[in-house]
């Protein structure tokens, strides 16, 4: 209630009063006069304590013969105030609010800042009333479960489970041209710092854009090494993507602008360690860069090409360089291709290139990379090698979650989720790879040929089974020689 509106009433029942009295019978007027002094003293405090700037909860000025006070004014009084019903017939009868009012009071009152707020992929985005300030949480669970059979060796027959990925992370922007976003990763029992930056876009002229990132960032290298682990159509990456790789692996402190235009974009990164480094001496220095090129495109078909490539200058606290690939899953760990020991590293060097698409429901994509590594002493380059092809196709028509923006997969748009009656979306996924260490003489090589399907039931939900038969020939480990098996998995994943 302002001010202005308390007075009013003031004044409005002093000039009631005696016309009132007028009609009333003695008795009823002392009744009536003693009710409405009663409100009138109420009336004076409550006005005393709004020009204090407070706020009365509750109304409770007389014992319940007496009359209410004025009807509140406001949502935050009609919300706050608990009225007494009057019992005098003279007096006015006011009704306390009902439960419904008063919700819709509270949330008039709550909403006064204009924020705004949409749902997408499971979570809220948040709007300021002017449009400037944005703001959502984000995250994954990401939940596998593996198991092999068939080899030689029992201690690799073995059943696990384990947290791919589980995150929890915020995004947001302030005005068209800044956004950041941070996120943690409880996967493995460890806390560990994943992407965390601050960024500025903008348009140079219609059709190009840029923007730059900074702070702990996330490799933009080969197709799937660019895609996030919860967008891989397989449950994990292929053999490009985890062993030719900068010694830090896929996140390093440093700078990314990117160049983005309508048929592809361009980034260059340039980092130190990881978050989690060793701060006693000099970081690593690591500059890579990437672009993909879509010739064709069009809303259901998609020609891709891409190139890339790194440098890496080791800190003399990295230069061990074993290597131990997965080749069967991420969750096998006597299941590897093996470097063997390899010391004295100096520096890597990177590079490898993307050839795919989709046309309709159905893609392929093929990769091939190779990694030297500088070894000191005058030893020659370790040389690794890897390529993998791989192609998936959605029976229920679907379109492949190809982003044509970044060069990679993202969620995909399901047609019919399940959540609306509909089928969700069902792919049908094959690959194989095939990884070579054997340049080194304790290196070892192996291949894998993976069946899969992913049953989407929404854009941010899935589940996936991967069935791989694996091979491998390691010098050096646990397991040496010549070997082959299986392994299934299936993870359950959400991403919001």
């Amino acid at each position: 209630m302002t001010t202005f509106a308390t007075a009013s009433a003031l004044v409005a029942l002093l000039a009631a009063a005696p016309a009132t009295a007028q009609t009333a019978s003695q008795a009823e007027l002392e009744v009536l006069v003693r009710a409405q002094a009663a409100e009138i003293a109420g009336l004076k405090a409550r006005l005393d304590r709004l020009e204090a700037g407070q706020t009365a909860s509750t109304s409770q000025v007389a014992p319940p013969s007496a009359a209410p006070a004025t009807p509140p004014s406001t949502p935050t009084q009609l919300a706050q105030l608990d009225r007494p019903v009057v019992t005098s017939p003279y007096a006015p009868q006011l009704v306390p609010p009902g439960p419904a009012e008063r919700d819709v009071a509270r949330a008039r009152e709550a909403n006064e800042a204009g924020v705004t707020t949409e749902w997408g992929s499971g979570l809220p985005v948040f709007h300021s009333a002017d449009g400037i300030y944005t703001f959502k949480p984000r995250g994954r669970i990401l939940a596998d479960v593996s198991s092999s059979f068939g080899s030689r060796d029992a201690a690799r027959n073995i059943t696990t489970t384990g947290m791919r990925a589980l995150r929890l992370g915020i995004e947001g922007g302030v005005g068209t041209h800044f956004f950041y976003q941070f996120e943690t990763d409880f996967s493995e029992n460890e806390v560990d710092i994943v992407t965390a930056f601050i960024g500025w876009r903008d348009r140079i002229v219609p059709g190009l854009d840029y923007d730059v990132r900074a702070g702990h960032l996330f490799n933009d290298r080969a197709f799937e090494g660019s895609t996030g682990s919860d967008s891989t159509p397989f449950l994990e990456r292929s053999t490009v993507s985890t062993a030719i790789i900068p010694q830090r692996g896929f996140y390093g402190i440093g700078i990314m602008p990117r160049l983005f235009w309508k048929s592809g974009h361009a980034s260059l990164t340039v980092t130190g360690d990881r978050v989690d480094g060793n701060q006693a001496v000099s970081d690593s220095r690591t500059v890579l860069g990437r672009a993909h090129w879509n010739p064709l495109k069009s809303s259901t078909g998609v020609l891709h090409l891409g190139l890339w490539g790194f440098d890496e200058g080791l800190s003399s606290a990295a230069t061990t360089l074993t290597r131990n690939t997965v080749i069967g899953g991420r969750f096998n760990g006597a299941l590897r291709v093996s470097t063997g020991p390899l010391t004295g590293g100096t520096g890597t060097t990177g590079y490898g290139a993307e050839l795919g698409g989709y046309l309709g429901p159905v893609w392929l994509m093929g990769e091939a990379g190779q990694r030297h590594a500088r070894l000191d002493g005058g030893r020659p380059d370790f040389v690794s090698k890897a390529y993998s092809l791989s192609g998936g196709w959605f029976i229920t028509g679907d379109l492949p979650p190809y982003n044509p923006r970044l060069g990679s997969f993202g969620q995909p748009r399901v047609l019919r989720p399940i959540f609306e009656g509909g089928p969700g979306a069902i792919e049908l996924t094959a690959r194989y790879d095939n990884l070579d260490y054997k340049d080194l003489a304790t290196g070892g090589r192996g291949w894998a040929a993976t069946l899969g399907a992913n049953w989407y039931l929404n854009s941010f939900t899935r589940i996936q089974v991967n069935a791989i038969h694996w091979d491998t020939d390691n010098r050096a480990g646990a397991v040496t020689g010549a070997d082959d098996g299986e392994t299934v998995s299936a993870r359950v994943a959400v991403t919001f």
